[in-house]
């Protein structure tokens, strides 16, 4: 009877970076000789000088291309150990083993700060302009005849690169609250001393000028220390700082900052962020002064949020409210307000890095009447809304962009297959003459060799129906297995996706993948099904039907 492989049954037992061993066919543990004997085999029938049709010569230039590529770095001892670790994000980050990085752990810690500081790097330099304005309306103040803006504040800032070592960054805010007016314009110079440190310079200038230094260094992958001092051209103050952070687990990270001058005080916070709630506290305690807040968010989905917030010190106050997005860049927010400074609604848009922040205080009064009409009113509208108008819209956008996915993954998939197929006519001929001598020698042949979604496909695996709809699923690789048959014997790696040999491509990626394999040896039939990242080694006494 045909037979089951059971050698493994998972991704999960696959190595994290096996792309380039797939290309040549060889194992994670392959020796040199190996990996160079592939090589020999391979690029023997895809260099481009042995075809002279123009459609195969270009084939053979890409399939010739990636196999160089993997024979490089596999064939190189610190690269080949740089890709096991980081694959081919490692190689192109530029490091390499020496005399300072002699050990894997060693390695990996060095790529790990140098991935941190490039994103930083990119997002710095590719940072938009951000900017914040608050709109705070007054109803009481409009009922009593006076207008209904209380206060206007604007903040903005943009940041650019001048060279790869140096940024600059310009903020500035701008406020006016009745007839006052008060602002200030900042200026910031960053200088990278090394990838894990950076010195800033700032300049203050407004109702209080100040300037500034500030150093921040990465201690180490878990750790940041920061240190500043700030000079007032006022009136001479001096204020030091120091901020020490911490990663405490994947999820959380701690921070301390003790700052000492006219304006002493010692902060602690706290920051956790999950893949759904996210939560931060904060304790400050300053000359005459404590507070302490905290907040926590709860993600229902990808598109809705809610958000309970606190307040203890200068201001007190408990907030609840709930978010949802409205594009891939922009989600609104209602808040529910109540503290001493009485009832208020708060409607936010974010779009970006921009913010619209419009806080509406309905009454200074704490009445139960109010503070309950002001939390049961925005809710029940909510729900309302969302049932009826957001839900609904929702879903219709959700089924557009799922068609508009599918209509590109089709796309791939099909120049998948077109690779595929002109790299098994690159195969066929040598694939052809070695399938011929085993038939001579009655020795292991291919009968029919199909990869994909078997599962899926209409009727069982002994009697497999390949019709139009069937087709999209499976791919045909009888010919690119012949071709990797040596000495009567075929070996497809443990922990290697099948999808990366040579003649062979994902046709349902997303979806788990086998491979279906029916041959012959020594006059006797056999056959076999293997999970993507399973260990194929025929012929094999047990496969026998």
């Amino acid at each position: 009877m045909g037979s089951r492989s059971s050698e493994g049954n998972s991704q999960e037992e696959a190595g994290p970076h096996t792309e380039l061993y797939a290309r040549l066919n060889v194992s994670p543990s392959a020796s040199a000789e190996e990996i160079r004997k592939a090589f020999l085999n391979l690029s023997g029938v895809a260099h481009p000088d042995k075809h002279l049709d123009p459609e195969l010569k270009d084939a053979a230039t890409e399939n010739f291309r990636q196999i160089v590529e993997a024979y490089d770095v596999l064939n190189n001892e610190e690269k080949r150990q740089i890709y096991d670790i980081y694959g081919m994000e490692g190689l192109k980050s530029g490091l390499e083993l020496g005399p300072h990085l002699n050990k894997v752990e060693e390695l990996k810690e060095q790529l790990e700060k140098l991935k941190r500081h490039k994103e930083q790097e990119k997002v710095l330099a590719h940072g938009p302009a951000s900017m914040t304005l608050v709109a705070k309306l007054s109803l009481p103040s409009y009922l009593d005849g006076h207008g209904i803006i209380r206060r206007m504040q604007m903040y903005s800032e943009v940041q650019s690169h001048m060279s790869k070592r140096n940024m600059i960054s310009v903020s500035g805010n701008f406020l006016v609250s009745g007839n006052r007016g008060d602002g200030y314009a900042n200026v910031l110079l960053r200088h990278q001393v090394s990838p894990f440190a950076h010195v800033d310079f700032m300049a203050t200038a407004g109702l209080r000028s100040l300037i500034g230094l500030q150093a921040s260094c990465q201690l180490s992958n878990h750790s940041k220390a920061t240190s500043g001092l700030t000079v007032s051209l006022g009136d001479g103050s001096v204020n030091l700082s120091n901020t020490w952070t911490r990663q405490l687990s994947e999820t959380s990270f701690g921070d301390i900052q003790l700052v000492l001058g006219t304006e002493s005080a010692i902060t602690a916070g706290w920051k956790k962020k999950e893949e759904k709630t996210s939560a931060a506290g904060e304790v400050k305690f300053g000359t005459g002064y404590f507070g302490a807040s905290a907040h926590y968010t709860h993600r229902f989905s990808e598109n809705s949020h809610c958000r309970i917030a606190g307040n203890i010190g200068s201001a007190l106050y408990l907030e609840i409210g709930g978010g949802r997005r409205i594009s891939d860049s922009s989600f609104v927010r209602l808040v529910y307000n109540i503290g001493i400074e009485g009832i208020l609604w708060r409607f936010e848009l974010h779009r970006g890095s921009q913010k619209l922040l419009i806080p509406v205080l309905l009454s200074r009064d704490l009445d139960p009447i109010v503070a309950t009409g002001a939390f049961m009113v925005p809710s029940s509208l909510y729900f309302l809304l969302k049932k009826f108008v957001l839900k609904p819209y929702y879903l219709r956008r959700q089924k557009q962009k799922a068609l508009e996915k599918k209509e590109v993954s089709l796309n791939q998939i099909r120049k998948a297959r077109d690779a595929a197929k002109k790299a098994q006519k690159l195969l066929q001929n040598v694939s052809n003459r070695k399938k011929n001598k085993e038939v001579e020698k009655d020795g292991l042949v291919i009968t029919k060799a199909i990869y994909g979604n078997l599962r899926a496909a209409r009727g069982t695996e002994e009697h497999l129906e390949v019709d139009d709809d069937v087709a999209s699923l499976i791919l045909d690789v009888t010919l690119p297995l012949n071709f990797l048959v040596t000495n009567s014997r075929l070996e497809l790696h443990k922990g290697i996706k099948k999808s990366g040999i040579m003649g062979f491509c994902d046709p349902c990626p997303g979806e788990p993948s086998q491979l279906l394999v029916e041959y012959t040896f020594k006059g006797k039939n056999y056959k076999v099904v293997v999970d993507d990242y399973d260990l194929l080694r025929i012929p094999n006494e047990t496969h026998r039907i």
